[in-house]
């Protein structure tokens, strides 16, 4: 039996995100998860487009056919991740209620963006919106 795939899109230039994306875990009894970097086209990436989901401005979740964005996708890969490991635990009990995680994922987000425009990043722009091309 095949077990799931579960993708995590997010932007790779984002040292912040890196970082983030290479300690989460999830539990092994609920699929595999997979990283996918949000600047290379892919199918994900196109759906994400087609839903109208602004990847620069949240991460994203698939798992199945459904589509977690931002608060939501942190919240959930909370619920479904590992409990091994100080990050992962601190992971779980920051973002575990839906609540926590709709407060702090904007703080989280506006952090990133000026990280970010430190470093002078582009955006990744997937609605290519004209005026929408750094951070």
């Amino acid at each position: 039996m095949q077990r799931e795939q579960i993708l995590l899109v997010y932007d790779r230039e984002c040292p912040a995100c890196n970082a983030y994306c290479k300690v989460v875990k999830i539990r092994e009894s609920v699929g595999d998860l997979r990283i996918v970097d949000a600047r290379k086209n892919s199918e994900v990436m196109n759906e994400i487009t087609a839903q109208g989901l602004d990847i620069d401005q949240g991460m994203v979740l698939k798992m199945g056919e459904q589509l977690y964005y931002g608060a939501d996708a942190i919240h959930t890969l909370a619920l479904i991740g590992s409990r091994s490991g100080i990050l992962n635990r601190l992971n779980y009990w920051m973002f575990k209620s839906k609540i926590i995680s709709r407060v702090f994922y904007p703080l989280l987000r506006a952090s990133r963006n000026l990280l970010l425009k430190i470093l002078k990043k582009t955006k990744i722009n997937n609605l290519k919106d004209k005026s929408n091309d750094r951070f």
